[in-house]
């Protein structure tokens, strides 16, 4: 994610939530070779207990029965936002992974780096009943997730919406997918190169 792509949404104006994993968020994001970076949340389990906390938290009362998430980082905080609401956990596979049995495709729009993708989820493993929320690290365009809303629906599934870290998406977007975000793009500090962490070799 490069810096110059913040610009967009800047001027974003969302309601601030007030969950401590806002500042945990800000506090281990970092900026590598120009590259928005979110690993050290990862790294931290304070800071990783505390974030799938906070994204447990803003779909509270919606009466989830499942989380989705995309390989690969929607995988890690899905299954752990999963855990967190005591309900089970739903993979979205890319085109290349081994995935048996029946399957919902669905070709995504051109994403930020304008590749477009096969997103597959089992189809067994959508009930007519299940109440779906879908996590990641990061929104922007939301061609990812408006593709894994088409196979929940499809599915016969209800999409509840989209729990993430770092909310950059457009305002038609942020409706039509129901986003709710611990932190906004335009909250996050400006890279600056002098200042960046250097990763290690």
């Amino acid at each position: 994610m490069k810096n110059e792509l913040l610009g967009r949404s800047r001027a974003a104006t969302l309601p601030i939530m007030t969950h401590p994993a806002r500042d945990l968020a800000l506090s281990h994001f970092q900026w590598i070779d120009g590259h928005a970076d979110v690993w050290k949340i990862f790294r931290n389990p304070d800071a990783l207990s505390g974030v799938v906390r906070g994204l447990a938290a803003t779909f509270e009362g919606e009466r989830v029965t499942a989380v989705c998430g995309i390989e690969s980082r929607g995988f890690l905080l899905g299954a752990a936002v999963a855990i967190e609401l005591g309900v089970g956990f739903i993979a979205v596979r890319k085109q290349d992974g081994l995935f048996p049995g029946e399957k919902l495709t669905s070709q995504t729009s051109p994403d930020y780096r304008r590749l477009r993708h096969e997103l597959r989820i089992q189809r067994a493993s959508l009930m007519p009943s299940d109440r779906v929320l879908m996590v990641d690290d990061w929104i922007e365009t939301g061609s990812q997730a408006l593709s894994v809303k088409s196979m929940v629906e499809a599915g016969g599934s209800r999409w509840v919406g989209c729990a993430v870290i770092v909310d950059q998406a457009s305002e038609a977007c942020r409706r039509r997918l129901d986003v709710r975000s611990l932190v906004t793009a335009a909250e996050l500090p400006e890279w600056n190169p002098r200042r960046q962490h250097k990763p290690s070799r």
